[in-house]
């Protein structure tokens, strides 16, 4: 589990596809600090496992089924990715409760700068997802956790500050690009539950 506070911004080293998925080789140095093989990484918020590892870098095995739902095939050498470690029991909760499980892929439909210097993007969402987002809820864009600030229609809007941008790749992101969507599970599970347990509201007047 993951919170969606990125802590660092790793760079691709090397990209090698085989057998339809793909070994990525990310380099960094706090995402590692602690790391094992095993160990869970997420990557622009997907969960990947470490398989091989050195002094400065990790590699991943990205199996076709998450190149297919993700923008991780996407990646070429050179790109910088939103890197989180695990949360521990001890951690503050400094974002929302992230899976690093991608529901699907949001667009960048717009970016316009603030005059405090934050920057709002409007995203393109996936119309089987929208029903997930609403105002003021959290979302997960890229592995970073985001506060919804406006929902209309199939677009949602969220604000950043400069430290955010300065810290992940959004301060990169033009519209156009794409980003990987993880919506709060706390209202999948809401729509499981009700699904099996319909809520019956008394009717007043009656």
């Amino acid at each position: 589990m993951f919170t969606g506070i990125i802590e660092e911004l790793g760079t691709i080293s090397d990209l090698n596809d085989h057998d339809g998925g793909t070994r990525l080789t990310i380099s960094c140095e706090l995402a590692i600090a602690d790391s094992t093989l095993g160990s869970s990484i997420a990557v622009n918020g997907c969960c990947l496992t470490v398989v091989d590892q050195t002094a400065t870098s990790w590699t991943a095995d990205v199996q076709p089924e998450s190149l297919l739902r993700t923008t991780l095939g996407e990646l070429k050498i050179g790109d910088r990715v939103n890197l989180e470690r695990p949360v521990r029991l001890s951690d503050r909760l400094g974002g929302h409760i992230v899976q690093g499980h991608i529901d699907g892929i949001a667009k960048v439909a717009s970016r316009d700068r603030e005059p405090d210097g934050s920057v709002r993007f409007t995203l393109s969402l996936p119309k089987r997802l929208t029903r997930y987002v609403v105002e003021k809820g959290s979302i997960t864009l890229d592995g970073v956790s985001l506060t919804i600030v406006e929902v209309k229609d199939d677009n949602c809007g969220v604000a950043l500050i400069a430290h955010t941008l300065a810290s992940t790749t959004f301060g990169d992101r033009q519209p156009g690009d794409q980003v990987n969507l993880e919506v709060d599970v706390l209202a999948k599970y809401v729509e499981s539950l009700l699904a099996l347990n319909p809520v019956v509201v008394d009717d007043p007047s009656k």
